[in-house]
């Protein structure tokens, strides 16, 4: 059976009132939820009450249950209004997929106060802008990243820098000696074993981890509701510095209840969390979601094909968030016959589309339709997803629930007919309220139809005549490299700082595995010119930018093709480089 063969034609044609989508709404569910009215805390607070004893998070065989997860998050939250953290402060949180990073994310929340989730790859460079733009004066950390936070804090004006960074280590969550299925990969044991001495932090203290948590202190009373400002996840864009997404209680509630309708939700998931959790779509549709179920979340600091299968059997794993190249990678294992995944209900994930080969093998050997979804920073994860029982492939799927979604012309902002090419824009209560200080930019980033607020997505697809999205161009300068979005603009920027780098362009290049990888194109000063080379200038990138942006080619030209006025035709680099 071919995963695409259910005609439209079989189906009763949808009544005028409808959108055509709505013919393959999953019929167990409404168009449109009412979510609780209620701060994200809640929902750590109601499923300690209902599951107190039931493991919450499972971290290298050790497991934590609900109702400690929510007594850490209290101490903690009591911690930080100690050190002066209020309502509606921003505080940085940076680390990778850990037990610390939910008791972190939840005990913000209960002081009131807005999560700074930040990529745990960002450099010293990067991450002053992280610590400077949302006026952060309290930061929490891993010790292994907190060296490069605490210098990013030094290199800023003294009214800048952070006043305070709590540090963890990774075996505060997990037995070192840990042996057998749990066990973490043996090349991961430097970075998770090491004991990293506390960082210099001028002008602010430094505190363990443990010690935070060992406290006695008396906690404020949760003022935040749904209108209240809650997580700043950042996202670049074409020009200028990364921009915070102002996401509220409400929006991120509304995505995390519709993402357990969705996906089956329940308290008996069991959900294999190695989609990172600062990225949007680990935090809300993978982190929150699970958590407002009661679900178990077994967690994986960050990809390793061979502890994913022993995870996913001894563990016995139902949901599975991820990257296609993720599935891809696992598939190749030379024990994938070893591992048991029948325990495995749900599948599905974003960022780049699953190849046709892989989602038949899944469908064929596990009987698994991999549902791919599609969602910005701006839309709290999924704006939209593949209907669970009606899935297309290598398709964005129907607005989500609550959501209208449309194509327009992006010159004119008519919508265009179906099968036409356009932007695609989306109302919704996921939508976030603005950029943080940016009110220009948010400005431009919506449009009033119909009388409705629309985001702009910067996206170009198309909608077929059963409703379902798909994406076939952009209008935003911008590479996907295994989901991970890199923004040419933010990296330009960062190599003018190398002194033999006149000028530069990134370009998307084809890469059979990460679908694209960034390519830089570079004129040398003619100082540097043989002096430095290819690798010499990717190495200096893997020194001042997160992994992901870094060239995997370089290429060294005379000159950069320009326009009449002088602006770097970038878009001729790029024909050229797919021609």
């Amino acid at each position: 059976m071919d995963l695409d063969s259910t005609p439209s034609s079989v189906l009763a044609p949808a009544p005028s009132s409808l959108r055509a989508h709505h013919r393959f709404w999953p019929r167990r569910l409404p168009h449109a939820i009412t979510p609780p009215a209620t701060s994200l805390w809640d929902n750590l607070e109601t499923s300690a009450r209902r599951y107190p004893d039931k493991a919450a998070l499972v971290f290298f065989g050790r497991a934590l249950s609900y109702a400690e997860l929510l007594q850490k998050a209290e101490r903690l939250a009591a911690c930080l209004q100690s050190l002066g953290v209020n309502s509606g402060d921003r505080v940085v949180l940076n680390m990778q997929n850990c037990p610390q990073w939910v008791i972190a994310h939840f005990a913000i929340l209960r002081a009131n106060a807005v999560v700074v989730s930040v990529n745990p790859m960002n450099r010293t460079e990067e991450l002053k802008h992280y610590i400077a733009d949302p006026d952060a004066r309290v930061a929490i950390t891993t010790a292994d990243l907190a060296a490069e936070l605490a210098g990013a804090s030094n290199a800023l004006a003294p009214s800048l820098r952070l006043a305070h960074m709590l540090v963890s280590h990774f075996t505060d969550a997990f037995d070192a000696d840990v042996a057998g299925e749990d066990a973490p990969p043996a090349a991961w044991a430097n970075w998770l074993l090491t004991r990293h001495p506390a960082p210099v932090l001028v002008d602010g203290q430094v505190h363990d981890w443990a010690g935070a948590l060992a406290n006695e202190l008396p906690l404020g009373p949760l003022t935040v509701g749904p209108a209240d400002l809650a997580v700043l996840p950042y996202t670049s864009g074409t020009t200028g510095l990364p921009k915070g997404c102002m996401h509220t209680h409400a929006s991120i509630m509304h995505n995390a209840v519709a993402s357990g309708l969705w996906g089956h939700g329940s308290a008996e998931n069991v959900v294999l969390a190695v989609v990172p959790m600062f990225h949007i779509t680990g935090m809300v549709s993978m982190m929150h979601t699970s958590i407002r179920n009661g679900a178990t979340l077994v967690l994986m600091p960050r990809w390793d094909r061979e502890l994913a299968g022993r995870l996913m059997s001894a563990r016995r794993v139902t949901h599975w968030t991820n990257i296609p190249t993720m599935v891809i990678d696992l598939m190749a294992s030379p024990n994938f016959a070893r591992f048991d995944l029948s325990s495995l209900v749900y599948i599905g994930g974003g960022g780049a589309a699953m190849p046709q080969a892989v989602a038949q093998r899944l469908f064929e050997q596990f009987g698994l339709r991999y549902i791919e979804g599609y969602g910005l920073t701006e839309t709290a994860a999924p704006s939209h997803s593949n209907p669970p029982d009606a899935p297309k492939q290598q398709c964005l799927g129907i607005p989500f629930m609550g959501t209208d979604a449309r194509v327009i012309n992006p010159d004119t902002l008519l919508e265009v007919p179906v099968g036409e090419q356009g932007e695609i824009v989306m109302h919704g209560p996921e939508v976030f309220q603005g950029y943080w200080k940016r009110p220009e930019a948010t400005a431009v980033a919506f449009i009033t139809l119909e009388g409705k607020r629309f985001f702009r997505s910067g996206d170009l697809g198309h909608v077929d005549a059963d409703g379902y999205f798909f994406l076939t161009d952009r209008l935003k300068r911008m590479i996907n490299a295994s989901g991970f979005k890199v923004w040419p603009a933010e990296v330009e920027a960062l190599m003018f700082r190398h002194p033999g780098i006149q000028e530069a362009c990134i370009i998307a290049t084809r890469d059979s595995y990460r679908g694209e990888s960034v390519k830089a194109v570079v004129v040398l000063r003619a100082t540097h010119r043989g002096l430095v080379s290819e690798a010499d200038i990717v190495s200096w990138c893997r020194e001042h930018m997160a992994v992901y942006k870094v060239p995997r080619v370089v290429q060294f030209v005379d000159a950069l093709p320009k326009s009449g006025s002088g602006k770097v035709m970038w878009r001729a680099l790029q024909e050229a480089e797919g021609a």
